[in-house]
């Protein structure tokens, strides 16, 4: 899966920015984060600052330049569970799987906000939020 745009508070259309990655290999819907100036993957309690528009079939050169939207308090997205969520219910924060596509179970440091769920077997989907990141990106911009 990915972390797909699901919806965006008032409908207005996200800005996509160009940044550069690490040797990364792109798909939409990455979950990603700038290390060192880079964009890497966010995985974990690591909450994303970026999502990748950019699909590619192998990694790229550190410094190629990729397609994003920065991620917004207001931008809800949806994605799949990793793992079966049976204890997780609307309003946990959940963390990112290692992959930066899906989210898990796991509520410990978790980043991303659930505010729907489909179901709680691994792969039912799932929408989420990352209240807070926003602000935290453009500080560190």
């Amino acid at each position: 899966m990915a972390f797909l745009l699901h919806t965006v508070e008032g409908g207005r259309i996200p800005a996509w920015e160009y940044l550069p990655c690490g040797a990364i290999q792109p798909q939409v819907g990455l979950a990603l984060t700038m290390t060192n100036g880079n964009l890497a993957i966010a995985s974990g309690t690591t909450a994303p600052s970026y999502i990748s528009m950019r699909e590619e079939a192998a990694a790229v050169a550190a410094g190629t330049i990729i397609p994003v939207v920065r991620v917004l308090d207001s931008i809800v997205f949806e994605t799949t569970f990793s793992a079966a969520a049976t204890a997780v219910k609307v309003g946990d924060k959940v963390t990112i799987s290692s992959d930066g596509t899906q989210v898990t179970a796991t509520k410990t440091g978790g980043v991303a906000e659930v505010v729907w769920m489909e179901g709680t077997t691994s792969g039912s989907k799932v929408r989420v939020r990352f209240p807070g990141v926003a602000a935290a990106a453009t500080s560190a911009g």
